[in-house]
């Protein structure tokens, strides 16, 4: 059963990590990240580090990497609003 449960957190973490991936794209392509208020990417940026704590804590690469890797897009969100490409 432990990785029938494997599997499911690797196309759950899959699905909500990848969905940033649009988001992103459109930021940098547009240079726009107006849309995002700091306080809702801090507060979710936030979470996602917690998790990522937690998934070290627990010793489960998928919820390590998953929240890594969403982290990393969400900064990059971060960035754009931030450096004032977005005008």
């Amino acid at each position: 059963m432990s990785g029938a449960i494997t599997i499911v957190g690797i196309f759950a973490a899959l699905g909500t990590t990848c969905a940033w991936l649009p988001q992103v794209v459109k930021t940098w392509t547009t240079k726009n990240a107006r849309d995002f208020s700091w306080g809702y990417l801090a507060m979710f940026s936030a979470g996602v580090a917690l998790w990522m704590v937690y998934g070290i804590l627990k010793k489960d690469p998928v919820i390590i990497g998953a929240n890594a890797i969403t982290l990393a897009l969400v900064t990059s969100i971060a960035f754009v609003k931030k450096t004032g490409l977005s005008s």
